[in-house]
């Protein structure tokens, strides 16, 4: 072997054996530092208008639904501090010649006794809607709900032929 060789052969061996040795191990986790945004304008719900005409005790009425936030509600927060404005929600029940059959405002505190705590403090009206003629009532499916999710308790509201209102949750799944 020429001097050439052997020096070339020991480095390749030096730095054979140099790979093999243990890394040094190191504690230090490197992550994304979460940076948790500022909360937005408070955020209304969009209005909406539902009429839907029914047979009921063999005549035809007009359930009117309509939905807005209401500035003079307290407003919700989630859980980043979000706040949000609660909703007013208004139903009217008009006979075919037009009179008014029944007709009440709603808010959330109207349903209190279907919710939790929870949900007194970080819920908001959702919607109420006709659900069918059921007998001697109508019945209308209403929701409270965390703002901008899938979670809600769902409660059934009746009006009976009388004009007479009552509600409870809805325990029932469809």
């Amino acid at each position: 072997m020429t001097i050439n060789q052997t020096t070339i052969a020991l480095a390749a061996v030096a730095l054979l054996l140099a790979g093999c040795g243990e890394k040094k191990k190191e504690d230090v986790i490197i992550t994304e530092k979460i940076v948790q945004k500022a909360p937005a304008q408070p955020v209304r719900m969009q209005d909406y208008t539902q009429t839907k005409t029914v047979e009921w005790l063999g005549k035809e009425y007009r359930c009117e639904v309509e939905r807005s936030a209401d500035d003079s509600l307290a407003m919700v927060k989630d859980e980043n501090g979000q706040k949000y404005y609660d909703n007013r929600i208004r139903l009217t029940i008009r006979r075919a010649d037009n009179t008014v059959f029944f007709q009440r405002s709603f808010t959330k505190k109207s349903f209190d006794a279907c919710l939790d705590d929870d949900y007194r403090t970080s819920g908001v009206l959702e919607g109420l809607v006709f659900d069918k003629a059921e007998g001697n009532s109508l019945r209308f499916a209403a929701s409270v709900s965390h703002p901008q999710t899938d979670e809600y308790i769902p409660i059934v509201v009746m009006v009976s032929r009388m004009g007479e209102l009552t509600f409870s949750r809805d325990n029932t799944i469809e």
